[in-house]
């Protein structure tokens, strides 16, 4: 029976444990009691084990660590009788590599979701009949019979029928795109509406799902861990102790000095500089909605050159919305128009249709009652107010009906189309009324998150399965010039690999599952965590609970901040390392003075990575500032 549940809860019970006696070892009283120091639980407890593992390293891999010289330091402590400075050590020691344990866990990949979106079955069509297969056992030039509600099961070409296909999973959009004969289909992708039989164009195991399983599956193994300050230097270190050590007894012929060396030289400050310090600056995050998955994404993060943006549900907040509307017939004014116009589509599922119906009740509640509602997938609908035929959808379906259309009506499409709108129209019995715009909406720091970004030397992209219209219209309101529009999840990933191999390191931002294969490839990904998948959040290193973009700054600040705080921290320890070994070499210090000089610099190093934890985010007001003394003087603000 295992009397702990991982080796963590084991780690935190022998440290509780150790201290307390450490504590106990104090008072004289006790010791004499038992007959029996008890400092030593402390060295068995939390001593040993970090022994053993630099040991091992040395014996099975010639490696050698900062836990070598932390065990010579216990070694010559017990040696020259310091059994207390020996325990002391050996706790002090165990919470650094706890805390760096804590801070270099691993979020899981969130493959098993993508492995559900994957279909089981399929239908497909032999002499006229439909057949219920495995979706596995599909081969290329089968014909899969797509009915409406379901999800592709393999990549294929339309070659009957059309529908209206939700590409979110893909592209990132929101807005379903209507496909017809000929149209290519992606598997994982969703049919809205309709039904129509699909030609394979590859089997199931080389569809675009399982291609991206497949990439996600590899991704962890690319992104090598950041090996520890303290493990860089460790050799050095050892080198650097065991020579003065050996070169003072050699001078002096005194082991008093020579083992004094080897106790005031361990490493208890320099091992605590950096996870003490991640610890604080993944706290201070945390209390603005940012969750931190790990110790080394702070590092990564500080370096990076470019932050690249998804744009719908970033940038934007991924919600169509109506942006404007108007009514063409004298017979009915704007509100009119758009109180029948909400009333058709209050019985459509369509996201266009929720969204104008959605826009209408904000200020109404009465809609009008709609008779004999029918959906042409791809097109529009049609139905009835009374006597009156009504017809809803886009361009397309208005010319199919040969209704009469001037040049100012097309112009106006052309006109919302460029800015990557989309415009419904509404005719009743035949003739065109009005018009509706709707677009998704730019979030309202969008422009001012960009402007900071670009104070920072950094350079924005945007990677979006948009259209170009569209990305280029959002690009060019936040201040975006490096654009990349109409992408597959594939696509945005070989974006950040090609950043990633000029040594150019970048940070990707976004929310849906067709982000998650570029969250993985790049050396930081940022997941907008209330709204996005949960895929996209579990492939990500920080999720924004907030789903506030404006919070990005003060992320790029504070994990600057806490490289700042680490290589202060390192400074100081390694300064008053190379002090106290001076000192012990010439019997200045002696092993008591010493343990207490090394942990003096301990306590130092912990406090001073607290600060970080009262770090306020302050740069809301400095993004504003910034923007507005960079349009204005092109002077950049140093926040």
């Amino acid at each position: 029976m295992k009397l702990f549940k991982s080796e963590i809860q084991k780690t935190v019970t022998f440290i509780i444990i150790s201290s307390i006696c450490l504590f106990m070892s104090l008072i004289q009283s006790v010791d004499e009691l038992l007959h029996f120091n008890l400092s030593w639980i402390a060295i068995i407890l939390c001593g040993l084990p970090i022994i053993k593992e630099a040991a091992t390293c040395l014996y099975e891999e010639f490696d050698i660590k900062a836990d070598v010289l932390v065990s010579l330091a216990l070694i010559a402590s017990v040696i020259i009788g310091e059994i207390f400075a020996a325990g002391e050590i050996s706790v002090i020691m165990t919470i650094g590599a706890l805390l760096e344990d804590l801070t270099v866990q691993k979020a899981q990949s969130g493959i098993e979701n993508l492995v559900k979106l994957t279909p089981k079955q399929a239908r497909i069509i032999i002499d006229n009949k439909e057949i219920m297969i495995n979706a596995d056992d599909i081969e290329i030039g089968d014909i899969v019979r797509v009915i409406a509600g379901e999800t592709i099961p393999v990549d294929g070409v339309i070659i009957k029928g059309q529908g209206s296909i939700d590409e979110s999973i893909m592209n990132g959009e929101s807005l379903p795109v209507d496909k017809y004969v000929g149209d290519d289909v992606l598997s994982g992708t969703i049919n809205q509406y309709s039904t129509f039989d699909i030609k394979a164009t590859k089997t199931s195991q080389d569809s675009s799902l399982k291609r991206m399983i497949k990439l996600v599956k590899e991704a962890d193994s690319k992104k090598a861990p950041i090996v520890s300050l303290t493990d860089r230097w460790a050799t050095w270190i050892v080198v650097i102790a065991l020579v003065s050590s050996i070169g003072t007894y050699l001078v002096t012929h005194q082991i008093l000095r020579s083992v004094t060396i080897l106790v005031v030289f361990c490493p208890c400050a320099l091992i605590l500089a950096t996870p003490t310090a991640i610890m604080a600056g993944i706290g201070n995050a945390s209390k603005y909605g940012m969750l931190i998955k790990g110790g080394d994404v702070v590092e990564r993060l500080s370096k990076i050159k470019n932050i690249a943006f998804d744009k719908t549900g970033t940038l934007t907040y991924g919600k169509l919305s109506v942006v404007e509307y108007k009514s063409f017939n004298p017979e009915y004014d704007d509100e009119t128009f758009l109180k029948i116009l909400a009333s058709v589509e209050a019985y459509s599922e369509h996201p266009l249709g929720k969204a104008i119906t959605s826009y209408y009740k904000e200020n109404n509640e009465e809609l009008l009652d709609i008779q004999n509602f029918i959906v042409n997938p791809g097109k529009g609908i049609t139905a009835n107010l009374g006597e009156k035929s009504i017809l809803v959808g886009n361009l397309k379906l208005i010319k199919d009906v040969d209704i009469n259309l001037n040049k100012d009506i097309i112009n106006i499409s052309e006109e919302f189309t460029k800015k990557g709108c989309t415009v419904i129209y509404l005719s009743i019995d035949n003739k065109l009324i009005g018009y509706v715009a709707l677009s998704d909406i730019l979030r309202e720091e969008a422009k001012e998150v960009i402007s900071y970004i670009k104070s920072q030397k950094i350079n924005p992209v945007m990677l979006t399965g948009d259209n170009k219209n569209s990305a280029q219209n959002i690009a060019s309101i936040v201040g975006i010039d490096d654009i990349h529009p109409s992408l597959l999840p594939e696509d945005k990933m070989n974006i950040i690999k090609n950043l990633e191999d000029s040594k150019s390191p970048t940070c990707m931002i976004g929310d849906g599952v067709n982000d998650a294969l570029a969250l993985k490839y790049s050396s930081v990904g940022i997941s907008m965590g209330a709204i996005g998948s949960d895929i996209a959040i579990e492939a990500s290193d920080i999720a924004l609970a907030s789903d506030d973009i404006k919070n990005i700054p003060y992320l790029l600040y504070l994990s600057k901040k806490t490289m700042k705080t680490i290589k202060l921290n390192v400074t100081f320890s390694l300064a008053l390392n190379f002090l106290a070994i001076i000192l012990a070499m010439t019997g200045i210090l002696n092993p008591v003075v010493g343990a207490l000089v090394h942990n003096l610099g301990s306590v130092f190093v912990i406090l001073n990575s607290a600060k970080l934890l009262k770090t306020r985010n302050n740069l809301d007001l400095h993004i504003k500032i910034e923007y507005e003394v960079t349009n204005e003087s092109k002077v950049a603000l140093i926040v």
